[in-house]
């Protein structure tokens, strides 16, 4: 076990709530370029609290659930020198998106002509 100082923040006292998005499977593009920092989909709630995702022309609907053990996001103080690291508490992570079901395709209702 190794003990590492942490701090929580100190002007509003309690740390941010996030939520993670957990998806079954893998994301593919046409072309191979990192995710990182690019849009991906729109997530939306519906009425009822049911998380709806969107990517492209799919749509996942999932549900939320509570972790057992919450994630908390650390930042490590940049005036910590390496023998001595302290973190701050950014977030904490006590539930998630689940997507666990297969992509349903958004098809649009086109009439036919006569």
């Amino acid at each position: 076990m190794v003990q590492i100082p942490i701090k929580l923040p100190g002007d509003a006292g309690k740390p941010q709530e996030w939520a993670m998005i957990e998806l079954q499977g893998t994301l593919e593009t046409r072309h191979p370029v990192p995710f990182s920092g690019r849009f991906i989909g729109d997530l939306h709630f519906t009425h009822k609290d049911v998380p709806v995702l969107i990517i492209g022309h799919h749509i996942l609907y999932g549900k939320l659930v509570s972790l057992e053990k919450p994630y908390g996001i650390l930042v490590k103080d940049r005036q910590a020198d390496t023998a001595h690291a302290s973190y701050t508490i950014t977030a904490i992570i006590r539930k998630k998106l689940l997507f666990k079901n297969r992509p349903k395709p958004i098809i649009a209702n086109v009439p036919k002509k006569l």
